[in-house]
């Protein structure tokens, strides 16, 4: 289907009606959106409600935040405090709870925290400040890989001695098939990201075949996100799993060779724990050997614990939730305890969180 006007109601009401006929014939379908955008676009746009009953779209680890390890966020704290290090983070970050503490609440005990919209902007502020430690938080997806190896090269190339980068990093396909191996978890389909994709392609994703679960690349428009539900219910009545790319317009075949190169060529996979999910081999990023001076996790003697359970905060499902097993609202702590202006768990924090986006828009 041709879209010109991605919001128009007419395409929409066709497109609702396709999904209607072609979903009657099948049973129960699940399908796990893996982007926080989108989570947030079909609550804003009430989709759920639209959708024949046999179809429940369930949100997954799509929010880089929220899967970020609690430990990791108290490391960057410990760092703040203790060694009096300059951290320079995303603005979602600050708000995150950690296992212990946050970076807000250092803030208010004299830590120098900046915010920043690009790892590029921690070169300047180190150079700004040369007598000082600085730190960036290099949390996110294949999206935002690309801009931090390309600062770690920049900060390499011109001798930044005072700036290291504390990573976080995770790549998401290797996620996705490991949720699958999880007995618990049962998914007809994915709605794989749009953002990620455009830099990944649709390659990587081949791997979620060899557990015959199909999954479609979509946009974040109205109509995109109908397209690729329209989609992924066309490929259940084929039985034939597929990945599709439902958004052509931005996402190629072999999505941004350019991009991944750069970042691959300062980074490399490591197993990676997922808050509330458990270590996931190779779904971590690490910086590779000639630039390890800018690591800050060397520099800086720092051992995450790769062992960890993830336990959350007591009361808290947000495991249970980016693993597609609940929805938020049935956390025991969701509106009560957990809000957005006192989040007990991450995915009540971030912009993209799935908690956040219920508490918003409702179910």
């Amino acid at each position: 289907m041709n879209l010109v006007n991605f919001s128009d109601p007419i395409i929409a009401e066709k497109l609702l009606q396709e999904i209607h006929g072609c979903a009657s014939g099948l049973g129960p379908i699940k399908i796990m959106e893996v982007c926080g955008t989108h989570t947030m676009e079909i609550g804003r746009l009430g989709l759920r409600l639209l959708l024949p009953k046999n179809i429940s779209l369930v949100s997954g680890p799509g929010c880089p935040v929220c899967v970020t390890p609690g430990a990791y966020i108290d490391a960057a704290v410990a760092l703040s405090l203790e060694k009096r290090v300059r951290i320079v983070s995303y603005g979602d970050m600050i708000r995150v709870p950690g296992d212990a503490s946050s970076l807000q609440w250092a803030k208010t005990k004299g830590a120098n925290i900046e915010v920043v919209t690009s790892p590029l902007e921690a070169l300047e502020i180190a150079q700004k400040f040369p007598d000082e430690e600085v730190v960036f938080l290099a949390v996110g997806f294949e999206t935002t890989a690309p801009a931090t190896a390309q600062s770690i090269a920049n900060a390499y190339d011109a001798a930044i001695g005072n700036l290291s980068f504390f990573l976080s990093h995770r790549v998401v396909p290797p996620a996705l098939a490991a949720l699958l191996l999880d007995k618990e978890i049962s998914i007809s389909a994915f709605m794989l990201p749009g953002h990620v994709s455009a830099i990944i392609g649709e390659a990587p994703y081949q791997l979620l075949l060899k557990a015959g679960i199909p999954g479609v690349i979509t946009g974040f428009d109205p109509l995109d996100i109908l397209l690729g539900i329209l989609e992924v219910c066309k490929l259940l009545v084929s039985g034939s799993p597929k990945i599709i790319n439902a958004y052509p317009r931005i996402v190629k075949k072999e999505g941004n060779p350019r991009a991944v190169a750069a970042y691959e060529k300062i980074l490399e996979p490591c197993d990676a724990v997922w808050r509330g999910i458990g270590i996931i081999p190779k779904s971590g990023l690490a910086i590779r050997e000639p630039y390890r001076r800018h690591d800050a996790a060397f520099r800086h003697s720092i051992d995450l614990d790769k062992s960890e359970s993830q336990a959350q905060p007591k009361g808290c499902a947000c495991g249970s939730v980016l693993k597609g097993l609940i929805s938020p609202d049935e956390c025991p702590l969701f509106a009560s305890r957990c809000t957005p202006r006192t989040p007990v768990g991450p995915c009540m924090v971030s912009s993209e969180g799935s908690c956040a986006a219920y508490y918003k828009y409702g179910a």
